[in-house]
């Protein structure tokens, strides 16, 4: 199904401005001049962890003990993780580390 250029131009108008409201909407509604309320300043604290957990989690799901590696190169990767980060404090380089051990061990090593 092709789309016309009136339907073309909805939908990037409409991608515009979702992303608009979702980039300015934060500013509109804890401006400045204002404290950050309690409850975000909470999210604030709690979610960063949650969220890695859960990717933990998610990374851990399809994980087979009985069959093939056994998990290895995904506990190899998430040692990498936690030593890069515990030695640099750089989440983005502890992320991008794990990251290319694990491809390394999946595509060469297992």
């Amino acid at each position: 199904m092709t789309m016309n250029v009136t339907q073309q131009i909805i939908i990037i108008a409409m991608v515009v401005l979702g992303t608009m409201l979702t980039r300015f909407l934060p500013f509109i509604v804890f401006p400045s001049g204002k404290p950050t309320p309690l409850y975000i300043q909470y999210l604030g604290k709690v979610l960063p962890t949650a969220v890695i957990g859960l990717l933990v989690i998610y990374c851990f799901k399809d994980v087979n003990l009985q069959s093939g590696s056994r998990g290895i190169p995904e506990l190899i990767a998430v040692a990498v993780v936690a030593l890069l980060h515990f030695w640099k404090k750089n989440m983005l380089l502890s992320i991008a580390g794990g990251t290319i051990v694990y491809m390394f061990l999946v595509q060469i090593v297992f």
